[in-house]
């Protein structure tokens, strides 16, 4: 935990504040203490037995209240009750209006039936205008509601305690968050969401770049109900070490020695010990400039005798400068330190741990609100111990029904270990094919969930799936799905266009649907993190990176550079400009298998259909970009006619199906790529033209329209062969001018 030291050995924490530190439970049992006391003296002053205070207020309220002055002890005795059984939650200013309530409305209802005065001035004043309006009967009814809402406001009450129960609080779950977080030891079962589609949407094609079989957009169905019960967390390990700082006073003094020297006057304030850095803060004198500190980074380094040391100016919400000096020995942050405290037991479904900040508060983010993360470092940064982190945190708050994973593991050896877990919408995607599919498939769900969105009027996935449960319809609720691919890198590397437009989809719409990308990668350079996919991932961790040429790719700043290692991260959220440092939370590979076998074990009886990825994709990675997908049930359109014109005029090229399709270069060009993928033709050689591998068949007549083709076949072939000793004849002579633009065919 943070251990705080101030060098003038004042308090951090002013008088008046001292109601701060104190437990909502604290508040309202003093709160009821005080209303019963009051209420107390007001009782003992109707008799005459408080005194001469007790008398002064007995007058006053005999002059406001009548009769009704027994009313006054009354109402504070029943606010004193409203705050006990209040303990944990917060509404005084609902106890305060229920008795104030409680009040009026007694006092009108005693002058109104007993009138001469009975409630008092107050009581008057208050019935009058309801008699004068609604004469008796109605205004005594009416006052009689009065009273009977002041005591469901002041003791928080329902006329049916059974239907608050069953049905009142699942909507109120609903309503603030569909997935709740999952109870210890189990969560309640949901039936399954079957999804409904139309007939028109069942037949979307889901084909690959030009594949000659065609696959029907698959639905996220799940199937019976089951009892899901949450991974213990005696599965996880705590945290491990104390962290060693050594000797705080002297390395103040060194930092405060040697800023003197340079001329800068500065008084040392506070000092955080964290799990694997000490912070050494201090407050320049008026007129120094940060940037005068900043640039004595490696004088303070040599002073202290500290490598990689980190200076922060300012410290956000602060003013002061933050000097981070790694700790002689580190602490190893545990997760179950982490995941076993109330705050994440209490935060949103989709609420992961991150680790410690540098005084030691832990440090938690919610995936739903991002929507999207970046993880990048160094390898041995500890990337992938924050993939599983996440991944674990995830596991303990959420059941099978309320969320799913893709994951995408290029390595191998990273993600599989969860293939038996019950989340997986598919067994750990490995291939860079079957990732393009994925994401494909991805952007089709995104598409059909904004349908379903936009039939039932919703804004987003939580008021769809409250709604969904306000209508006791609850087989359509949808699930969250979160996409994680480990490498993004090797990905890059075999299909760039597809991978980057596919991500910038995802992330640019996914976000109201519950679609969520978490993207790692180890090779943290432009050509990897492009900048359209900064653009739309704006919360990022950089862990530790060899430059700071990196750390500006990942964060556009520097400081990721000065970092240790270990699972020492730097976090950007997309709402702040600076980053914070966090050491990240350790999980053993030990600690992995026992929680993914826990979780298989738990939702053995689960089962939901799982999407096909078993599509075949053409070799290379120069297939169209995402905007050209739809395109693709045109181009098989067009296929069998290409396919007869090449097969009749025994010539292919891009010009001929432009001319006799009439399409562009860019789709007569893939339907080339089509026929050559099936085996219609063969591949280009140079300036040779393609060789047609399907004949005609032999004794076929070639009709009008046909031997017209020919012809034209004919005098393409010449105009070619033309163009060919043209241009070879201007490369001999060296002469490029006046060479108009033409496409050729290879």
């Amino acid at each position: 935990m943070a251990k705080k030291k101030r060098n003038n050995g004042k308090s951090g924490a002013g008088i008046g504040a001292w109601h701060h530190n104190l437990k909502p439970e604290t508040k309202h049992s003093l709160w009821a203490v005080l209303s019963f006391a009051v209420s107390a003296i007001l009782a003992m002053a109707y008799f005459g037995g408080a005194g001469m205070v007790g008398n002064a207020a007995r007058r006053s309220l005999f002059f406001v209240f009548g009769k009704g002055f027994f009313l006054a002890p009354l109402a504070f005795f029943l606010s004193g009750v409203s705050f006990l059984l209040a303990l944990g939650e917060h509404f005084v200013a609902a106890t305060a209006v229920g008795g104030t309530l409680f009040l009026l409305s007694s006092l009108g209802l005693a002058d109104i039936v007993f009138g001469e005065y009975t409630g008092g001035y107050a009581g008057f004043l208050v019935s009058y205008p309801f008699l004068r309006l609604f004469d008796f009967w109605a205004s005594l009814l009416i006052f009689s509601a009065f009273l009977l809402v002041s005591f469901l406001i002041a003791l928080n009450v329902s006329l049916k305690p059974k239907r608050k129960e069953k049905g009142e609080k699942e909507e109120k779950r609903a309503e603030e968050r569909v997935f709740a977080p999952l109870p210890a030891p189990s969560v309640s079962p949901l039936p399954p969401a079957k999804i409904e589609e139309k007939k028109d949407e069942e037949e979307n094609i889901f084909s690959a770049f030009g594949g000659k079989k065609s696959y029907k957009q698959q639905r996220l169905d799940i199937s019976k109900s089951f009892e899901y019960t949450v991974p213990p967390i005696d599965l996880l390990e705590d945290d491990k070490g104390t962290p060693s700082s050594g000797d705080i006073k002297a390395n103040a003094n060194i930092i405060k020695r040697t800023l003197q020297n340079f001329g800068i006057d500065v008084e040392m304030s506070e000092v955080n010990i964290g799990p694997s850095v000490t912070q050494y803060t201090l407050k320049p004198a008026e007129g120094v400039k940060l940037s005068r500190i900043t640039a004595l980074h490696n004088d303070l380094a040599l002073a202290l005798a500290a490598h990689p040391l980190r200076i922060e100016a300012p410290i956000p919400g602060k003013s002061l400068v933050g000097i981070e000096v790694p700790n002689r020995s580190i602490a190893l942050v545990g997760l179950r330190s982490l995941l076993s405290l109330d705050e994440f037991k209490n935060a949103a479904p989709l609420t992961f741990s991150l680790g410690r900040d540098v005084s030691g508060r832990a440090i938690f983010a919610d995936i739903a609100r991002m929507p999207h993360l970046l993880i990048a470092g160094a390898t041995g940064s500890g990337k992938s111990i924050a993939i599983h982190t996440l991944i674990v945190s995830l596991l303990y708050k959420n059941s099978p029904e309320f969320l799913r994973f893709l994951m995408v593991d290029p390595k191998r050896v990273e993600l599989t270990i969860y293939n038996a877990a019950p989340h997986l919408l598919a067994p750990v995607i490995t291939d860079a094919k079957k990732a393009i599919i994925s994401l494909r498939w991805a952007a089709r769900e995104m598409e059909r969930r904004y349908e379903r969105l936009s039939e039932t009027g919703a804004r987003d996935i939580n008021s769809y799936n409250a709604e969904m449960v306000r209508e006791k319809n609850r087989e359509e609720v949808l699930p969250n799905i979160v996409i994680i691919i480990d490498e993004l890198a090797d990905l890059m590397a075999t299909y760039p266009r597809e991978m980057e437009a596919s991500i910038v989809r995802l992330a640019q719409m996914s976000r109201a649907v519950g679609i969520h990308l978490v993207v790692s990668t180890q090779r943290p350079s432009v050509e990897v993190i492009t900048g359209l996919i900064k653009a739309n991932i704006t919360f990022r961790i950089a862990l530790q990176v060899a430059s700071g040429v990196d750390s500006r790719t990942i964060l556009d700043m520097s400081g990721a550079e000065k970092l240790l290692g270990n699972g020492d991260m730097l976090y950007l959220a997309g709402d702040t400009s600076k980053p914070k440092r966090i050491q990240g939370a350790f999980i053993s590979e030990r600690e992995v298998k026992k929680v993914a076998s826990y979780a298989a074990e738990a939702g053995d009886k689960f089962e939901a259909e799982q999407i096909d990825l078993d599509i075949k994709l053409p070799a290379g990675g120069n297939g169209p970009p995402a905007s050209e997908w739809d395109e693709d049930d045109v181009d098989d359109e067009l296929y069998e006619g290409a396919k007869k014109l090449v097969v009749e005029a025994q010539k292919a090229s891009a010009s001929y199906l432009q001319r006799r399709l009439r399409v562009g270069y860019a789709r007569a060009a893939r339907l080339l790529d089509m026929l050559e993928e099936r085996g219609v033709i063969g591949p280009g050689e140079g300036a040779k033209p393609r060789e047609v591998l399907v004949k005609r068949p032999a004794g076929e007549p070639l009709n009008g329209e046909t031997a017209k083709r020919n012809e034209d076949v004919v005098g393409e072939e010449e105009a070619e062969e033309f163009e060919n000793k043209k241009s070879a004849a201007k490369k001999a002579t060296g002469d490029d001018g006046d060479v108009p633009y033409t496409n050729f065919d290879f």
